[in-house]
């Protein structure tokens, strides 16, 4: 293994051949060769850093939630949701630090006891993957794609996308939209 260019190419000895295996840009964008196709890292950390995740590739998902437990917990109007399947979440740095609290089994929200600052939230127990907060995310460009419990909304959101009562049939919800 070594490093061409300052450190942007990563290259691999493999069989006396080479081939890019990722390359790292000033803003702390991460991408890897997988399967002869590139796959975005994103960064992430708490508010003081001293947790920090990396997450594979784009999100499954990414939508407004507007439910209760998510503005109380967030304290926000809303919460961006990125969701991402559990083998593509890594803590790689903070683990010890990192604590969580389950109003609700099954999902598990988690923050760094150093500042407070919320992390992601574990719903591998109920629906099967990880809520990564879209704001910790360097570089990551949130585009939702539909609101969930709509019915619960304290801020009105006129953008055009799907807007479901609570949530899409396929989990667990009644999957009834709302009008803007």
């Amino acid at each position: 293994l070594f490093f061409l260019e300052k450190t942007k190419f990563l290259v691999q000895s493999q069989n006396s051949g080479l081939f890019l295996i990722g390359i790292r840009f000033k803003r702390g964008f991460f991408s890897t060769l997988t399967h002869g196709t590139i796959m975005a890292t994103y960064e992430g950390s708490c508010f003081c850093g001293e947790v920090k995740v990396e997450v594979d590739g784009e999100p499954d998902a990414m939508v407004v939630c507007h439910c209760t437990v998510c503005r109380t917990w967030s304290a926000s109007p809303v919460n961006g949701a990125t969701i991402f399947k559990p083998e593509n979440v890594r803590i790689v740095q903070g683990k010890d630090k990192l604590k969580s609290f389950a109003k609700n089994p099954g999902h598990d929200r988690s923050w760094c006891e150093s500042c407070g600052g919320h992390v992601l939230t574990d719903h591998t127990n109920s629906y099967g993957f990880f809520d990564v907060y879209s704001s910790i995310l360097k570089d990551l460009e949130f585009k939702p794609t539909a609101h969930f419990n709509y019915e619960n909304t304290i801020l009105p959101m006129k953008d055009g996308l799907p807007k479901f009562k609570d949530f899409p049939e396929e989990l667990g919800g009644s999957g009834e939209m709302i009008e803007e």
